[in-house]
């Protein structure tokens, strides 16, 4: 019997895989940091700087082959994150060329390009070789003995600039930390989908508050107790905020509690007012967040923080030109810990507006795959790396703007140093392998859509209207979501 035109159901919408917008926006990622490459060059010496050809070359071949191996790897994958990382990787090279200009014999621009190279290699390897991100699910023990040992060694080596967060051998230095914190999210994100039920149904209840077992409460004072280790050995608050704050958010992800938050807040401020009181280099850090102006009134010149607080007021709303500022006043951390100061006196508010709202986009994209993913791990992970990169960017811009205490942290992308932009590489790749497995069809419409092309007169079954017969509801079980529920996505 012939199908009529009553029984023909509507056709599903279509995904669209968004590869030529992420072509074109690469382009103007490009453009833009080559156009800063030169307003540097011009701002400083009146002349286009002779590098500046290949700067955009090296960018724009980079850019490119990690297209590629998005549009070959990861066809369904959002197309703002890779741009957005482009755009900010390329800011950052900017930035750090700019101050080169102010010390000679320090220039840290070109090692900065190498470790940005290695970080993209690492973009393509993952993006590449990691076909399903659940795989990572089986290694969370090994993550987390990894994560330990990353960040017990630099324990073991002298302090640098009072934190020992470092490890040196020969002329490379690198920080474990940074590659730790993406294998415990890792780790932290299996648990939790491991234990979701315990830690949200079982238990008992003190008055408003519900209180996990024992077994399952455990980990989490054991994580809390990390942190403040780290804090105490290490010297480092940045750090330790870090981990703990990514734990408390992916325990209410996991959960809905917001009981949890309160419980962290209050553990964490704990923590931190034990360690600011007890520990020297954490209490100066304090003090001279409190006192920014106390080094000038003691007549002897003013300190870091209060040159930073300098060129941001010098900036204004539309900032000094890039090349015209004095940011370097700052001293030895000015293309490190301090370099949204220079930012901000060259770029101004507006600037600072743009690369903030960079950082916003590239979070809610991540958030958004997480509320797409449908298997427990992939919603954590993805709600884990996304909330790693904003807890980065608050505790590092609260802390040059005087917000907070100061930490020794690298701002995403735009900061000096090798581990810092490797990691945030191998986060985007991650990103982009989740949200891919968000946005894309599910296997079984992929099948329907395969047959209706070899049979496109033939009938569909009653039951199923859409020609699928998945029992497990509109998203299925593999771990991949409705084309229907992305359709205003594209």
């Amino acid at each position: 019997m012939t199908a009529t035109t009553a029984d023909t159901p509507p056709p599903e919408p279509r995904l669209r895989k968004r590869r030529g917008v992420e072509l074109s926006l690469l382009v103007c990622a490009v453009l833009i940091s080559v156009f800063g490459y030169v307003s540097v060059g011009l701002g400083t010496y009146g002349a286009v700087p002779p590098g500046a050809a290949g700067y955009g070359a090296g960018l724009g071949m980079l850019a490119l082959l990690a297209h590629i191996a998005v549009r070959l790897r990861a066809p369904y994958a959002d197309p703002l994150l890779l741009p957005i990382a482009v755009l900010l990787n390329g800011l950052g090279l900017v930035l750090i060329y700019r101050l080169d200009l102010e010390t000679p014999n320090a220039v840290a621009a070109p090692t900065q390009l190498v470790w940005s190279t290695f970080g993209v290699a690492l973009f393509i390897a993952v993006v590449v070789f990691l076909r399903d991100h659940r795989a990572l699910q089986r290694y969370a023990y090994l993550s987390v003995v990894t994560a330990l040992v990353l960040l017990i060694v630099p324990i073991f080596y002298p302090a640098v600039n009072g934190a020992k967060i470092w490890i040196r051998i020969g002329g490379l230095s690198f920080q474990p930390g940074e590659f730790a914190k993406i294998l415990l999210a890792v780790f932290f994100a299996a648990y939790l989908a491991a234990n979701q039920n315990a830690l949200t149904y079982t238990g008992r209840r003190f008055r408003k508050l519900h209180l996990p077992t024992g077994r399952v409460l455990g980990p989490v004072v054991a994580i809390w107790l990390l942190s403040v280790i780290v804090l105490v050995l290490e010297r480092d608050l940045g750090t330790s905020l870090l981990f703990f704050g990514l734990f408390v958010i992916l325990l209410y992800v996991a959960t809905g509690r917001t009981g949890w938050i309160a419980v962290g807040l209050l553990l964490a401020a704990a923590g931190a007012f034990a360690a600011g009181s007890l520990e020297p280099h954490v209490h100066s850090r304090v003090q001279d967040w409190l006192h920014p102006f106390a080094s000038i009134e003691a007549g002897r010149g003013p300190g870091q923080l209060a040159q930073s607080l300098f060129a941001f007021a010098a900036g204004g709303l539309s900032g000094t030109g890039l090349g015209r500022g004095e940011s370097i006043l700052i001293g030895f951390a000015a293309k490190s810990d301090f370099i949204l100061a220079t930012a901000g006196e060259e770029l101004g508010l507006l600037g600072l507006a743009a690369l903030f709202l960079l950082y916003g986009l590239l979070v809610a994209r991540g958030y958004c795959a997480g509320l797409v993913l449908v298997d427990p791990f992939g919603r954590l992970l993805a709600t884990g790396l996304a909330s790693i990169l904003a807890l980065q960017v608050f505790v590092i811009a609260g802390g040059v703007m005087g917000l907070i205490p100061l930490t020794g942290m690298a701002m995403p992308f735009l900061a000096q140093g090798g581990s810092s932009v490797v990691t945030n590489w191998i986060s985007v790749a991650l990103l982009i392998r989740l949200s891919d497995s968000a946005r894309s069809p599910r296997p079984e419409a992929r099948t329907d859509e395969r047959t209706d092309a070899a049979n496109p007169a033939g009938p569909r079954s009653p039951a199923s209207p859409a020609g699928h017969s998945n029992p497990a509801g509109p998203t299925g079980s593999t771990g991949h979501s409705s084309p229907a529920v992305l359709e205003d996505d594209r």
